[in-house]
């Protein structure tokens, strides 16, 4: 191998290794902290947006739920009433069937 391949090699190891020494080489403590601030906000806002989305999912569910019971409910106390009314009006035709 010829001598100007050799110092070819070299500068073009040295290069890429100093290429790679800048991409991964830390940056400064405060450009370090912001972009860590910078993703903690990020994240905050992203758990805030699904938590806000399970709220209201959960809030729409609740209200489904409070409206079949409501409904429900009422059906029940109409069978009550319903029921009460035929057993009076049963009672009431005994009572006209003996007063006759």
């Amino acid at each position: 191998m010829g001598s100007g391949k050799v110092l070819a090699s070299v500068l073009a190891g040295a290069a890429a290794g100093a290429i790679l020494g800048i991409l991964f080489a830390p940056d400064k403590g405060t450009e370090t902290r912001r972009k860590i601030a910078e993703k903690g906000t990020d994240l905050a806002d992203s758990v805030k947006g699904k938590v806000g989305e399970y709220s209201d999912a959960l809030s729409e569910r609740y209200d489904s739920v409070k409206e079949k019971l409501t409904g429900l409910a009422s059906e029940g106390r109409d069978m009550i009433n319903n029921a009460r009314g035929a057993t009076t009006d049963k009672t009431s035709m005994k009572a006209d069937v003996r007063n006759s």
